[in-house]
């Protein structure tokens, strides 16, 4: 349960108003709004003090003294939009991609520490934390048990020290995404321990099981996981819900699931929207150009979903699931003022946002910055070594051949090449993960991620170590050194010229700006991939996941190419 918001000195001003005896800030009138647990719209006027709503019904205050009014005859009225499944990590930052967010309404994130746990210790994380829960804005937190890698030293960044300090912050409402959950079958009890821990502390706990069968439901439903976001039929969806979970429906850049799923739900007439969440599930940058959480109800709405059951999908179940419905995702007395207007209710995108009292958007245009918060706790990413011949040697029996964006399997290579290039149109490419310290490499090659790349290097990665993809190794380095120039970023390579690139001087994987020109970055980078042959759907997903031993079958991994399957180090890294 979320820490009481109020001092007591707050809460007596704000009884204040009811009585007559102090102002409120604002009074939205004429007011016609979302009544979610009545499931109607509703006529009346709103008072707020400061960043609560402190009365909701027919009444006008009695003391209007300095109080701004504003009169929304004709409007519609609805809660501030939650994402409850966001990665906020994906190129762009916390901050910037909230401040992105809000100007379509999505005010509420419940976010995965994942970067934190990896990059910082927990007390520097918590500090940006701290800075963020100060922004108009409402940030809450998952905490993760599995790094969903092979880590050399995966025990001592995920202890029960760390666990429990994140699962003691009253701001962490879950435990998960549980990617790690074959441990349980497995017998792995620490795991166990930490998810009936969650439970004890008040948390959900979110699962990670995609295409899962029925008894791995019912086992996992055992071990305590109460919620899943992986469905990808409409069977899937039904499933979870005869097993009791919460389901999540997803939208996004490389699972864009969402239309198909409700067409199904509506088909087989199943009336379950009460219990229906929905998530971009942290997809790129470039698919957020037409929204965020306004984007998935903008697609139920088509879908023929009645728009109080969309919205509600959109804030008030998300709120009432992770018990803070007494804060969030409902109009009512003493939740935050946190609201969208709209010109109606089939247009989700709102004309006006108020988050926690402030107005960040009026009239369709943005009035308000969230503030720039400090990430120095962040190391520096510096670059202290350089690339030598000796660091490409490829020569291995077995590489990984990408089966799509994310999924890889393993191949036998049979490419006869020099040390130095492979032919253009060939669609294998070396594949290179460095140790940002320069300490150790993995080398292997890739199969079927583009055809016509002569270097490409990223330091945002799973991990945030080194991935150099390419065809030419004096390209291949060419990347790497233009990584070096710019303190971590992308870089596509080609004929000793830079083609695209975009710098993420935040711990080498997070772009400090906004995400509006972070999108023109990536646009251009994935235009120029795609010329050169790569036809995937997701090529900022591909680097994210490479490393990825929640997926099959084949990984790069700071241990080595690891089978995920058979659980074993195929090829161990190298020390450089």
């Amino acid at each position: 349960m979320p820490e009481s918001t109020w001092k007591i000195q707050e809460v007596r001003k704000q009884v204040q108003v009811i009585d007559g005896h102090h102002a409120p800030t604002l009074v939205l009138k004429n007011t016609r709004y979302l009544h979610s647990m009545l499931k109607t719209w509703v006529y009346g006027n709103i008072w707020i003090l400061n960043d609560r709503i402190v009365y909701v019904g027919k009444d006008m205050p009695t003391n209007l003294e300095n109080t701004e009014i504003v009169d929304l005859q004709g409007k519609v009225v609805v809660p501030g939009y939650i994402e409850p499944h966001v990665h906020p990590f994906q190129l762009y930052n916390p901050q910037s991609f909230a401040d992105f967010a809000a100007q379509t309404g999505t005010t509420t994130f419940i976010a995965d520490n994942m970067t934190f746990v990896l990059s910082l210790p927990n007390q520097k994380a918590f500090s940006i934390l701290e800075q963020l829960k100060k922004l108009p804005f409402s940030f809450y937190w998952w905490v993760r048990f599995d790094s969903q890698t092979e880590l050399d030293n995966e025990d001592e960044l995920f202890t029960n020290k760390s666990i429990f300090e994140w699962l003691e912050r009253n701001d962490v409402l879950l435990g998960g995404e549980l990617t790690g959950w074959p441990r349980l079958l497995r017998g792995d009890d620490l795991l166990l321990y930490w998810l009936q821990s969650s439970k004890l502390k008040g948390k959900k706990v979110e699962g990670h099981l995609p295409g899962a069968s029925d008894k791995t439901l019912a086992r996992m439903k055992l071990f305590g996981v109460d919620g899943d976001h992986e469905s990808m039929t409409v069977d899937e969806v039904e499933n979870r819900i005869l097993h009791g979970y919460a389901v999540t429906l997803r939208h996004s850049s490389i699972r864009p699931d969402l239309p198909q799923l409700l067409k199904g739900i509506i088909e087989k007439q199943l009336n379950i929207f009460d219990h229906l969440m929905m998530t971009t599930d942290g997809s790129t940058p470039s698919f957020h150009q037409d929204g965020v959480m306004d984007k998935c109800i903008q697609i139920t709405l088509d879908a023929g979903v009645s728009p109080i059951d969309a919205y509600n999908m959109a804030s008030y179940n998300v709120a009432r699931y992770y018990n803070i419905s007494h804060l969030h995702g409902f109009i009512g007395t003493g939740r935050f003022a946190t609201l969208n207007i709209l010109k109606d209710e089939y247009t989700p995108n709102p004309e006006a946002v108020l988050s926690k009292g402030v107005w960040l958007k009026r009239s369709s245009k943005k009035v308000h910055a969230l503030p720039k918060i400090d990430w120095s706790s962040f190391e520096p990413f510096a670059i202290d070594f350089d690339l030598s011949d000796e660091d490409f040697q490829f020569s291995m029996p077995i590489g990984i051949e990408m089966v799509n964006d994310v999924i890889t399997k393993p191949y036998s290579i049979n490419l006869h090449f020099n040390k130095k290039e492979i032919p253009l149109g060939n669609d294998q490419s070396y594949l290179l993960l460095i140790d940002r310290k320069g300490k150790w490499r993995v080398n292997t090659m890739l199969k079927g991620f583009a055809t016509h790349v002569k270097g490409f290097a990223s330091s945002y990665s799973n991990t945030g170590e080194i991935i150099v993809i390419g065809k030419n190794v004096e390209d291949m380095k060419l990347a790497f050194d233009e990584l070096k120039k710019m303190n971590g970023g992308i870089a596509l390579t080609e004929n000793n010229e830079v083609v695209a690139s975009i710098p993420l001087t935040i711990n080498g994987t997070l772009y400090d700006g906004d995400v509006e020109q972070l999108i023109e970055y990536e646009i251009q980078l994935k235009s120029a991939l795609k010329e050169r042959g790569y036809h995937h759907t997701d090529a900022i997903y591909t680097l994210l996941f490479l490393q990825s031993t929640h997926l099959p079958y084949i990984r790069i991994t700071p241990s080595g190419l690891y089978d995920v399957m058979k659980k074993n180090v195929l090829l161990p890294a190298v020390m450089r």
